[in-house]
C-alpha cells in the first residue's frame, strides 16, 4: 500500500536454533488497526518486541514512520507507543503521576503534560481516579492507565500485546471502544492478540501467524469469506461414508472432518444446498445425527488455514 506506516520485508529472529519468527512480511497502512492472531507461541511477541527495539533485528528489514529500525531505533522509539502483555506500572505512584512521570520522561513541556493527562485521563474514564495509588485499580482500570500513559508522547503507532488478557466480557468490551476512540483520532494501532473475537471487532486487516509464519492475512470479511457464504456442520451415524459422498457436491467446495463430525463449505446460500445434502444423506442410509447451519466466523478461518482450533489459554507466550 502507498501510506504504509509499517513495512516489513523477511523479518526472522531465532533463539539458538529454534526460529520464533520466520521470514514475515507485511505492511501496515498510516491510520490501521491491524492485528496479529494466533495462539500462545506463534511468534506474535517475539515480533512486537522486534517491532519496538525490545529485541535487535537480527535478519530482515523493518521501517517504522519512515525510519529504519536497524539504523535508527531512537527515531522509532520517538514515534510509538506501547502497552506491554504484563502489568508494568509502578504500584505506589498515583494515577495521574504515572502519566506525569512518563511524560516528564520524554521531555514534554509542563503546560503540556498537564493538558495531555487530563484529556487522556477523560478519554479512558480515570478522570475520578487521578489521586488513587495504581495498586488499588482493578485489572481493567490498570490496562486503560497502561494505554493512556502510551498515548502521552501522540504517538504515531500503538504497539499492544495482547491487550484484553485476563479481562472479564465486560471489560473487554468497553476497552475495544478506548481503542477505537485512539484510532479515531489517528492513532495506528498494532496489536497482538489470541481471541478471535477481538481480531474480528477491532481490526482493519488480520495477519494469522502460527510456528513463527503469516499464513493468511486480509480484512475478516476477506478471511471469513474465503470459506464461503454458508458453513454446515455435520455430525452423521458414518462419517467417513458421508464424506465420500458429499465430496464433490455441486454448492460444496470443501470438507473437512475431524472427531467432532464434518465441515462442510457452501459456495452460496446454505439454506438451499443443505436439503440437496440432507437428502443425499438419506438415499445412502446415513443416519444424520445433528446438523448446524451457520455463517463462518474467525475461529473457523484459523482452524481453516491451521488445521486445528486455536489454543486459547491464558498464558503468556513464551516468544
Amino acid at each position: 500500500m502507498d501510506d504504509a506506516i509499517i513495512r516489513v520485508d523477511g523479518l526472522r529472529h531465532r533463539y539458538g536454533d529454534f526460529a520464533a519468527v520466520d521470514g514475515i512480511s507485511f505492511t501496515i497502512g498510516r491510520g490501521e488497526i491491524f492485528s496479529f492472531l494466533g495462539p500462545n507461541g506463534a511468534g506474535k511477541s517475539t515480533a512486537i518486541n522486534v517491532l519496538t527495539t525490545l529485541l535487535r533485528i537480527q535478519e530482515g528489514t523493518v521501517k517504522i514512520a519512515g525510519h529504519d529500525l536497524a539504523s535508527d531505533p531512537q527515531a522509532v522509539r520517538e514515534d510509538i507507543g506501547i502497552v506491554f502483555q504484563e502489568d508494568t506500572l509502578d504500584r505506589d505512584l498515583t494515577v495521574a503521576e504515572t502519566l506525569e512521570f512518563h511524560g516528564r520522561l520524554y521531555g514534554l513541556p509542563r503546560a503540556e503534560r498537564a493538558a495531555r493527562i487530563a484529556e487522556l485521563l477523560e478519554l479512558v474514564e480515570l478522570t475520578g481516579w487521578a489521586k488513587v495509588r495504581t495498586k488499588r485499580l482493578s485489572g481493567g482500570m490498570k490496562r486503560r492507565l497502561e494505554i493512556a500513559r502510551g498515548l502521552m508522547t501522540r504517538p504515531v503507532v500503538l504497539f499492544l500485546d495482547e491487550p484484553t488478557i485476563g479481562l472479564d466480557p465486560q471489560t473487554r468490551l468497553r476497552m475495544w471502544d478506548y481503542l477505537q476512540a485512539v484510532n479515531r483520532e489517528g492513532t495506528t494501532i498494532f496489536l497482538t492478540t489470541h481471541y478471535m473475537d477481538e481480531a474480528d471487532r477491532l481490526s482493519d486487516r488480520v495477519a494469522i501467524i502460527d510456528h513463527g509464519k503469516i499464513i493468511a492475512e486480509g480484512t475478516p470479511l476477506s478471511l471469513k469469506n474465503a470459506l464461503g457464504e454458508d458453513i454446515i456442520m455435520l455430525c452423521t451415524g458414518d462419517d467417513r461414508a458421508a464424506e465420500a459422498v458429499i465430496r464433490g457436491m455441486e454448492g460444496i467446495t470443501g470438507v473437512k472432518k475431524d472427531p467432532a463430525g464434518l465441515t462442510l463449505l457452501v459456495a452460496g446460500d446454505g439454506t438451499h444446498v443443505l436439503p440437496v445434502v440432507m437428502h443425499r444423506l438419506e438415499e445412502e442410509g446415513i443416519t444424520v445425527i445433528s446438523v448446524n447451519l451457520k455463517k463462518p466466523s474467525m475461529d473457523d478461518v484459523f482452524v481453516h488455514f491451521t488445521g486445528r482450533k486455536l489454543r486459547d489459554n491464558s498464558a503468556g507466550e513464551g516468544h
